[in-house]
């Protein structure tokens, strides 16, 4: 079967079974599933044990987010909570498109390059970091006045996600479920919470006395003395420095110290240029909804809203995790034509996707009238904005991986056309309808937006490949004994 390559004006492709003898142990099983499962990275076993391993830390870091969350929402006022989340918003969203994408870029390489003992692997990692890093340290000086010491941190964000991305393309997930999933959002709490509660910083921000024999107040309660995010956002930023750190310590002794490969960084960037311009659409359109309800709302509109939807996390991190584990393999199957192994991955994840996010959110939306409240009494008002919430990530989570196997395909200029579509509905809803329902308003903007980034890949990934988010693979990779090794198999 012919490679699958990014020409856009390619015919559909139609599925073909693999025409091979079966044994007596293989006719009562799909051939799709004896391809997947073999021993090691390339079954379903390592798609799964990974996937877990990335939701597990996605659970870790969705904890972390909601306690910081709270944390914020109980120690400040509305207006410098939102204060605070604009601005870690506004950070994530420029660091976001800092990164060009070159992460999935370095990951595409990577996992190609395991057929030729992973040489070259390094220029495509350095041809990947260093336009990133320049590019986030320009932005850090244009947007210092925004984000203050936020800026600082911009090219460490960019470069730890490169090198995380590598150790991905290497076929590890433990650094970036470990590192990305824990370290960092637990650290985040920890010292934001610290400057919350910690005596001594209620001493250096609260204000000083009018005169010399004005009394010099006592220490009080955090939600009198947080009155400027900037210690906040400090506190915020400082565990991406140990994050880049260790992602680079991740990386020794695995990748060949070998000369770059002739036309190394031209190759990567052909490729991920479209996917670059879509990695930025991608990472505004995560985080502009906040900004604008900033912008247009007020700043306490925008904590509503932040507290509200904190649960997406929950889905977003879940995806991420499989697919961070998927995406080598859906990339392997789909260069060497196999879309029949592709097939079976997409509705494999799919599946497991919707088992562990939908109980998650049908819960959400039955306690949200408590839940709100733990963020204080100016969040209890936000339920409908839950409830938005909930219907559109089950709806998303039910289409899977729909974007992974599209750019996966080569697609990427499909990709980033759908990306704007989204991004362009986001937009417009929000401008029509923030400043008359403010904060529900950017939900049900955002809700447009996310219907329409997944079903538009989802048709044409149905149209060119026959590819359904379910099917009989659905219910087979939810049976542990289909997809884990026989015992009379070497295990590897």
């Amino acid at each position: 079967m012919a490679p699958v390559t990014s020409d856009e004006d390619e015919p559909p492709q139609r599925l073909r079974e693999p025409q091979r003898p079966r044994g007596p142990q293989e006719s009562r099983e799909p051939p799709e599933l004896r391809g997947l499962r073999g021993q090691g990275p390339r079954g379903l076993r390592g798609v799964a044990r990974g996937g877990v391993a990335g939701v597990a830390g996605a659970g870790v870091g969705a904890g972390a987010q909601f306690l910081l969350a709270v944390v914020v929402t109980r120690a400040a006022e509305v207006e410098t909570a939102g204060a605070f989340f604009t601005t870690a918003a506004l950070a994530l969203m420029i660091a976001g498109v800092a990164k060009l994408d070159a992460g999935g870029g370095v990951v595409y390489f990577v996992a190609r390059a395991r057929t030729c003992g992973y040489q070259g692997a390094s220029g495509y990692i350095r041809a990947g970091l260093v336009p990133g890093v320049c590019v986030a340290v320009i932005a850090g000086v244009v947007f210092h006045p925004q984000l203050g010491a936020a800026s600082f941190a911009l090219p460490m964000m960019v470069a730890a996600d490169i090198l995380l991305a590598a150790t991905r393309g290497l076929g590890g997930m433990r650094p970036t479920v470990l590192l990305d999933g824990v370290l960092l959002p637990v650290g985040q709490l920890i010292l934001v919470a610290a400057v919350v509660f910690t005596p001594a910083w209620h001493l250096v921000l609260t204000p000083a006395p009018a005169s010399m024999t004005a009394p010099v107040p006592a220490p009080v309660s955090a939600s009198v003395f947080v009155t400027s995010p900037g210690w906040l956002v400090g506190a915020w930023v400082a565990p991406y420095l140990p994050l880049l750190v260790l992602s680079a310590l991740s990386l020794r002794g695995r990748v060949p110290r070998t000369p770059p490969l002739p036309g190394a960084a031209r190759e990567l960037w052909r490729h991920t240029a479209p996917r670059s311009a879509a990695g930025a659409i991608q990472a505004v359109f995560q985080r502009l909804d906040i900004v604008i309800v900033g912008a247009l709302g007020g700043l306490a509109q925008a904590a509503v809203y932040t507290a509200a939807t904190r649960f997406k996390v929950v889905g977003q991190l879940a995806n991420q995790g499989l697919a961070q584990t998927a995406q080598p393999r859906l990339i392997r199957a789909m260069a060497e034509g196999d879309l029949v192994k592709a097939r079976t991955l997409y509705q494999a994840t799919t599946i497991w996707l919707v088992v562990m996010t939908w109980p998650v959110w049908l819960a959400y939306a039955a306690v949200a009238p408590w839940l709100l409240t733990v963020f204080g009494s100016p969040y209890g008002s936000a339920v409908p904005i839950a409830l938005v919430l909930s219907a559109t990530m089950m709806l998303a989570t039910a289409c899977g991986m729909v974007d992974v196997v599209l750019t996966s395909a080569g697609h990427t200029t499909a990709s980033l056309l759908n990306l704007v579509a989204a991004l362009a509905v986001t937009v417009l809803l929000d401008l029509a309808l923030i400043p008359t329902h403010g904060a529900l308003g950017a939900a049900l903007g955002w809700s447009g937006g996310v219907i329409v980034k997944n079903l538009l890949p989802l048709w044409q990934i149905h149209h060119r490949y026959g590819l359904r988010p379910f099917g009989r693979h659905s219910l087979t990779a939810l049976r542990p004994s289909r997809w884990t090794p026989p015992h009379h198999q070497e295990v590897r």
